[in-house]
């Protein structure tokens, strides 16, 4: 009998032993997915605040329906563009991309800047793509903006003093800055302008220095050659139609590089980056997929290149939203228009009704 006892005594201890710890995981547990879904909460409310300056005015483009005779006000938000109705994708979000170049010109707009640290030293934002995020067909679209956009900037003298609003190029409204956040919101503004006054969610300014090591944390980016390419002083070439697995500076040259002699060589490199960017997010994914600490170490060398208002409540409600999105090379779209050269620079002006399309397309649903 005393031996059953001891028995029944050493299992109950046992199972209050395991009961403890299973208690103790399962806390755990509750408390790490708590934490997720306050993260992620936190982080869907940032999302869907837009940055200060976009979105705060109706939308010049379509007419409202209370405008229009023998239409009846339906609600608010619903416009009639091209005799269909539609309304506002309120729940997309969206994200400006820019790649950051502090390489200065020294000519803007008539102007000689001799002083790196005046009005235009934030840098110019090279590249331009505006990341739209549906939650209602599961996708994610890209728009490409050439740098050469013509567009009215914000202007600031030496003392950082607002001048007015100037039509330029609108890679140059970044500079017009610290460099940092002030450059960013006002370079937001510019796009959120272009783009006929649609909020803008949030935005991350990268270097683009980060290209290399971005490049290589995902085992380097194959593609197909575009365009002949050589500069010699960094003993790099690109021979057209050739494919090849970019590896650290080639992959930065790849990206940033434009022969200024040759007529709108922006337009060229605006598709190699958008060329580079499906390739990219591609083997970023495959990466992802087999070893999760690959995005981990995407974002921790993100932060040391990066000026963003996206916090890590953003940035995780952000990887659980779109983790089944789709997205491939023909969700990127570019602004229809032409380039001019003006004088000794190329303006790129924007055909207005392909515009207003796109936006139509992208932005609004039928109703």
């Amino acid at each position: 009998m005393s031996r059953r006892k001891g028995t029944i005594r050493i299992n109950k201890r046992k199972f209050d032993i395991l009961a403890t710890t299973l208690c103790v995981i399962l806390g755990v547990v509750i408390l790490i997915a708590g934490a997720f879904t306050v993260m992620r909460m936190v982080g869907r409310r940032n999302m869907n605040t837009p940055v200060a300056g976009t979105g705060e005015e109706p939308m010049n483009i379509g007419q409202q329906v209370s405008e229009i005779e023998g239409i009846p006000d339906l609600e608010q938000g619903v416009i009639v563009y091209k005799d269909t109705k539609y309304r506002l994708n309120e729940d997309m979000i969206t994200i400006l991309v820019m790649g950051i170049d502090k390489e200065l010109v020294d000519h803007i707009a008539g102007q000689t800047w001799s002083d790196p640290t005046g009005a235009f030293s934030g840098g110019q934002a090279d590249a331009l793509f505006l990341v739209l995020l549906n939650p209602h067909n599961k996708e994610i679209s890209v728009v490409a903006i050439n740098r050469n956009t013509m567009v009215d900037n914000e202007i600031y003298n030496s003392m950082g003093n607002y001048v007015g609003m100037r039509s330029q190029q609108i890679c140059l409204q970044h500079g017009y800055g610290d460099g940092g956040v002030e450059s960013c919101e006002r370079q937001v503004r510019a796009v959120s302008r272009l783009f006929r006054g649609l909020a803008i969610n949030s935005y991350a300014a990268i270097s683009m220095d980060a290209i290399p090591k971005l490049n290589d944390a995902v085992g380097g980016v194959t593609v197909e050659v575009l365009e002949d390419i050589n500069i010699p002083q960094y003993n790099v070439k690109f021979v057209k139609g050739d494919v090849v697995t970019l590896l650290g500076n080639n992959a930065f040259w790849y990206v940033k590089y434009r022969d200024t002699d040759i007529f709108d060589s922006a337009t060229m490199r605006l598709a190699r980056q958008k060329q580079y960017i499906t390739a990219f997010g591609t083997k970023a994914k495959q990466k992802a997929l087999e070893d999760i600490r690959v995005a981990a170490d995407l974002y921790t060398l993100m932060q040391a290149y990066t000026t963003t208002d996206m916090d890590l409540n953003s940035f995780t409600y952000l990887a659980s939203e779109t983790a089944g999105y789709s997205f491939s090379y023909e969700n990127i779209y570019s602004l229809k228009g032409e380039t001019e050269l003006v004088g000794e620079y190329e303006e790129y002006h924007v055909d207005d009704e392909a515009l207003e399309d796109l936006i139509i397309r992208l932005f609004y649903e039928p109703v």
